[in-house]
């Protein structure tokens, strides 16, 4: 069985025990494409069996969440899960939210949260963290599509839409947002409504699943894989389904590749004239 299971995560549920439940009731090995922290509920596509061999084509994704920033509070962890590391910071204005928010918008760099998996010198950065070691992590270009302010939910906390690509940090943009703001704000909620393709409307919970209905859920690879189709036939199939090179007079890209009784059978990629496979599924 190969396909993606998009998973509403239960928030107070790690990503990890997610993929369990699916490897559980599928039988098949099974991973995660985007950790979701613990807190965060929303998207979290599963890719059951070789469907895993697709991620690095899901990489440049755009994500789109729905955050919560609590204003006049430091967390150590950046969002409230941590503990207080400062406090007395003002809660500033809806229109001085909005002032600022262009300049978080763009090809920025930005800094991860200590409490992340980022890895330093061998170890993560939330186990260095909890150690009490000091560290610092360097910045990484990342890009924000946009940061919409949507309601301010109560006198300390707003809510924001943010539309980001992958390694983002929501946490992050609640701490540069404060700075730019002169105070301080941690992440109190988080919810991811899409991720690519995958969106909340269509995510089912892991709690819902079970061995009879879980494949009812499985969504065929090449249904998520925005790529033109192409059917070889006779030698053709023959020597590219075995390995071997073809003449093409597609244009370059990347092509869904289909056996001759139509199963999707992976990836191909034509480069000057030259088709060859580059991932298989079976």
């Amino acid at each position: 069985m190969t396909g993606f299971i998009n998973v509403n995560k239960a928030a107070g549920a790690s990503s990890a025990r997610e993929v369990a439940i699916i490897k559980r009731l599928t039988r098949v090995p099974c991973g995660h494409m985007g950790t979701l922290d613990p807190m965060a509920d929303g998207v979290l596509p599963v890719a059951v069996g070789n469907a895993a061999r697709l991620f690095d084509y899901f990489l440049k994704k755009e994500k789109t969440y729905v955050a919560t920033f609590r204003f006049g509070e430091n967390f150590d962890t950046l969002d409230t899960t941590g503990s207080v590391v400062q406090s007395g910071g003002r809660i500033p204005s809806v229109e001085e939210i909005e002032e600022v928010i262009p300049s978080l918008v763009g090809e920025v760099m930005q800094i991860p949260p200590r409490y992340s998996a980022k890895n330093v010198n061998g170890k993560r950065g939330y186990q260095l963290a909890r150690e009490g070691v000091d560290f610092e992590l360097p910045p990484k270009k990342v890009t924000i599509n946009s940061v919409k302010l949507l309601r301010q939910e109560d006198e300390k906390c707003f809510s924001f839409e943010i539309t980001c690509g992958g390694g983002t940090y929501i946490r992050s943009i609640a701490r540069d947002m404060a700075e730019q703001l002169s105070t301080y704000a941690a992440m109190s909620a988080l919810t991811r409504t899409k991720s690519g393709i995958f969106t909340i409307e269509n995510a089912v919970a892991s709690s819902s699943l079970t061995e009879n209905n879980v494949y009812d859920y499985l969504i065929p690879c090449d249904n998520v894989l925005p790529f033109e189709s192409f059917h070889p036939e006779g030698v053709t199939a023959k020597k590219l389904l075995n390995g071997l090179g073809v003449d093409s007079s597609l244009c370059d890209g990347t092509y869904k590749i289909y056996t001759e009784d139509e199963n999707f059978y992976g990836l191909a990629v034509v480069t000057g004239g030259k088709m060859k496979m580059r991932t298989k599924l079976c």
